[in-house]
């Protein structure tokens, strides 16, 4: 039996409608004092507001739902390759793009590519029970497959062409010395696999045997291959290790390093935290652990906070770097990423600590935040923001010209990068303090506007896409153009509303 008929024996039912409970009303045997009788009055009102919600929402969830529909359906007849998606469209759907132009067939996977969209269609099909979304997402797996590496991860993009796929270790191809077999956690790529595949796999009610096993495989190299000695994670990793088994326990700064770019020295496969690696990584982990209570996944979620914990940096920057060597120095990346503590990821770091302590309540994981919180707090610029980059121990802000000459002005700066970012140290601060005082851990649901919703649907093209005005960038096509940011926040929100109504 395929898996698509099979899945119809585990399809859960659509979610209750939630209605607000109305108050009996009391018998007035009395003079009623003018109190009393506003509060009759206030019930009485709230009654009516409940009654006339209740209407209001029995009416856009059915509209909801259609808008959700209607917009998978043009998603997979006529956006989707081989079951997944790219970044932006035309709206004539003529130019594609992800993270250049693409004029083959192509996929890709760093979000807002496939994972992203395919997430989406998993929790739409949770919010309704509808098969059409729980078939939309299967088929964005069946895109992921068909990239997953030998080594157990994703690059940013799956090639489908037979001349472009021999480029790489796809594990449903045959094996080739020349393939590449590389697995990416740069940007977000294999952990969102992992993530929606997770998802998937749980709405299937493990039916799904295909999806169940491709978890397993990506978790299997995550935890096996990919996981440094010291606890932290690579940009990428491949089945082949240069790890030294000898490394310190604590982070230093270096007594010397170069002003000019030494070259690469192949700092991917070296400790990172470059684009917000940990806290996805952490959240990947957390996930997989719900869904499946392996302690191995506890482990290396302990064994990653315990790695933030070591690269601490000490006095005067007690904050992180942005790119580790394996003697937990800051050193350089790319031309344009020296060694320097950074003000991005370093919110991440506290990002994943936090997280970690919520799933395991061990304290030892908020010591290093008041520290952080403090040195980052002084370290603001004028605008309110951070470095993305501060010189090791003097603090200065580090910046790059436009011919990569690094430099302490911002004045000449390229701009495919961003060198200084927002800060959130207010919200990390009031976070902190909630958990360092015994509160609840916080909620991650929120209540969908009704009149968001309204907005959505309105906004629904009658072919079944959103527009934008937003330029493709690397097309310089002005618009109107479809994004998969924003369909799939769109999806999402009509999800959220579905699920919680």
């Amino acid at each position: 039996m395929s898996l698509h008929k099979s899945l119809h024996h585990f399809l859960r039912r659509p979610v209750s409608r939630f209605f607000c409970k109305q108050p009996r009303a009391s018998r007035l045997d009395s003079p009623i004092a003018v109190g009393q009788l506003l509060v009759v009055v206030s019930v009485a009102l709230m009654q009516v507001a409940c009654v006339c919600t209740d209407k209001a929402i029995a009416q856009t969830k059915p509209e909801a739902l259609d808008a959700a529909k209607r917009a998978t359906h043009f998603l997979t007849e006529s956006v989707a390759e081989n079951g997944g998606y790219l970044w932006n469209y035309s709206e004539d759907l003529e130019l594609r793009e992800g993270e250049g132009i693409v004029q083959t067939q192509t996929v890709w996977v760093q979000p807002p590519g496939t994972p992203e969209i395919g997430m989406a269609f998993v929790e739409l099909f949770n919010a309704s029970g509808d098969v059409q979304f729980l078939f939309a997402a299967y088929e964005a797996a069946r895109a992921l497959q068909a990239g997953q590496m030998r080594s157990g991860g994703w690059q940013a993009q799956i090639e489908f062409e037979p001349q472009l796929r021999r480029k790489w270790a796809y594990r449903t191809d045959p094996r080739s010395k020349r393939s590449k077999d590389q697995s990416s956690l740069d940007d977000d790529k294999t952990q969102s696999a992992i993530r929606f595949l997770i998802a998937l796999d749980v709405a299937c009610d493990g039916q799904a045997p295909v999806v169940a096993e491709m978890v397993q495989h990506g978790l299997d190299g995550l935890l096996n291959k990919a996981q440094l000695s010291c606890g932290g994670f690579p940009q990428v990793w491949t089945d082949q290790s240069i790890e030294p088994t000898d490394r310190p326990k604590r982070a230093s700064f270096p007594v010397t390093w170069p002003r000019e770019y030494p070259g690469h020295r192949e700092y991917w496969y070296r400790p990172t935290l470059n684009d917000d690696l940990a806290p996805t990584v952490m959240a990947t982990l957390l996930a997989a652990n719900a869904a499946y209570d392996d302690p191995r996944l506890m482990n290396a979620a302990r064994r990653l906070g315990d790695f933030l914990l070591a690269a601490q940096l000490p006095d005067p920057q007690p904050a992180w770097a942005q790119q580790y060597s394996f003697a937990l120095q800051p050193i350089w990346a790319r031309k344009f990423e020296p060694p320097a503590v950074t003000g991005g990821e370093s919110q991440g770091a506290m990002t994943t600590l936090m997280d970690l302590f919520e799933a395991t309540g061990e304290a030892k994981y908020l010591e290093p935040i008041p520290d952080a919180l403090d040195y980052l707090g002084k370290s603001l610029l004028p605008n309110g923001k951070l470095a993305r980059f501060y010189e090791l121990k003097t603090n200065r802000p580090l910046y790059f010209d436009r011919q990569y000459n690094l430099t302490y002005n911002a004045d000449d700066l390229p701009t495919h990068y961003s060198f200084e970012v927002p800060s959130r140290l207010k919200q990390l601060r009031e976070r902190y303090n909630q958990l360092s005082n015994g509160s609840d851990k916080q909620s991650n649901s929120r209540t969908i506007a009704r009149s968001k919703v309204r907005e959505i649907i309105a906004e629904l093209q009658p072919a079944g896409y959103w527009r934008t005005e937003t330029p493709m960038r690397y097309h310089k096509h002005g618009g109107p153009t479809i994004s998969m940011r924003q369909t799939s926040r769109n999806l999402r929100y009509l999800a959220a509303f579905l699920r919680d109504n």
